[in-house]
């Protein structure tokens, strides 16, 4: 099993766009690029999506892999394929990590997430995103407003007994 993505970070942006990858970040990045060294410089896929997405997320070369073969799979030409392909190929940055561990978000990513001196990291299983971190925070209360509709003693491991069961 390929490793996954863990914790949470918020890192510094420059005026030039770069920005670190978490150290624990870059280890499954290496792992998930083929073509990497284990020391090397990984490549990862960031998607950034439409307007409706408040965050971008980062893939690792077999993660995007994966994706890419369930697109291919779809009818071609139909409107589902089209529409995840305009999303994952097309609204999507192929970038490398450099030596010292950083990326360049490019103006357009910035601009869209409204970063300015950082942004917030958070794992999420085979993916990652980057968020504004105030926007972030924003949507971390609603997901602590929707935990508050369970009791107290609640145990959210049940939930992944609940999806067994579909």
């Amino acid at each position: 099993m390929a490793r996954r993505f863990k914790g949470e970070f918020v890192q510094k942006v420059d005026a030039k766009g770069r920005v670190s990858i978490p150290a624990a970040f870059r280890r499954v990045l290496v792992s998930g690029d083929p073509d990497c060294a284990s020391d090397g410089e990984a490549q990862l896929v960031l998607v950034y999506g439409d307007h409706r997405r408040a965050f971008i997320e980062g893939y690792t070369i077999n993660s995007m892999d994966e994706v890419d073969d369930k697109i291919a799979a779809m009818p071609r030409g139909s409107r589902e394929r089209r529409a995840l392909e305009r999303m994952f190929s097309g609204q999507a940055v192929q970038l490398q990590v450099n030596e010292t561990g950083q990326i360049v978000l490019t103006q357009k990513l910035r601009d869209k997430l409204g970063l300015t001196k950082e942004a917030f990291f958070i794992a999420s299983g085979d993916t990652f995103q980057i968020w504004q971190p105030e926007a972030y925070e924003a949507q971390a209360e609603q997901m602590d407003e929707w935990l508050d509709d369970y009791d107290p003693d609640f145990d959210p491991l049940t939930l992944l007994d609940a999806n067994q069961e579909t």
